[in-house]
């Protein structure tokens, strides 16, 4: 029997989650096209209840673990962040409210599911999932380091999946504890 989309959702992040050696307050951020989900063309169908059961997968796996979410809106809001204040308290909150056709379905699913949504137009993430090619680099920390996942799909859409370190500066590398 093929996974649910809950099951393939809840897989990545917990697979991302292993490889990224992610620890709890870590921050991972998620672009989604449900429209390739669900066997489309990025932007073309989106499903506001595809969304619903991708969010409860990687929802129920981040609390379990004490990370946070950080759901990419699509490009008509300008690839903004849907995510709890709890996880950025001192970030600059802009105002908007994602909807299906403007945002996202993946990002109004988050906003209505938070406890305390807000929306940034920017965040340094740990790592990231990207669900069928929608390009989260711009919202992971300055390197990023590709993940190769076996979990490497969600329904039809592809998954990207990455983790950062940081940065070495000056020395060998030699010098630097990374595995």
């Amino acid at each position: 029997m093929d996974k649910t989309i809950y099951e393939q959702s809840y897989a990545a992040i917990s697979e991302l989650y292993e490889i990224a050696k992610l620890k709890k307050g870590d921050i991972v951020v998620i672009g989604c096209s449900t429209s390739e989900v669900v066997g489309s063309t990025i932007g073309t169908n989106s499903s506001f209840e595809t969304a619903g059961e991708i969010f409860k997968g990687l929802h129920d796996f981040a609390e379990s673990k004490g990370i946070y979410l950080a759901i990419q809106c699509c490009e008509h809001l300008n690839r903004a962040i849907i995510t709890e204040r709890a996880a950025v308290p001192f970030a600059e909150i802009v105002n908007v409210v994602p909807q299906p056709k403007a945002g996202g379905s993946l990002a109004t699913q988050a906003y209505a599911a938070f406890k305390e949504p807000v929306a940034l137009e920017e965040i340094k993430a740990d790592a990231g999932l990207d669900i069928g090619f929608t390009l989260i680099g711009m919202h992971l920390k300055k390197v990023a380091v590709p993940v190769r996942l076996k979990n490497n799909s969600i329904g039809e859409a592809t998954v990207l999946a990455a983790r950062t370190r940081a940065k070495y500066i000056g020395g060998p590398r030699a010098m630097y504890n990374e595995e």
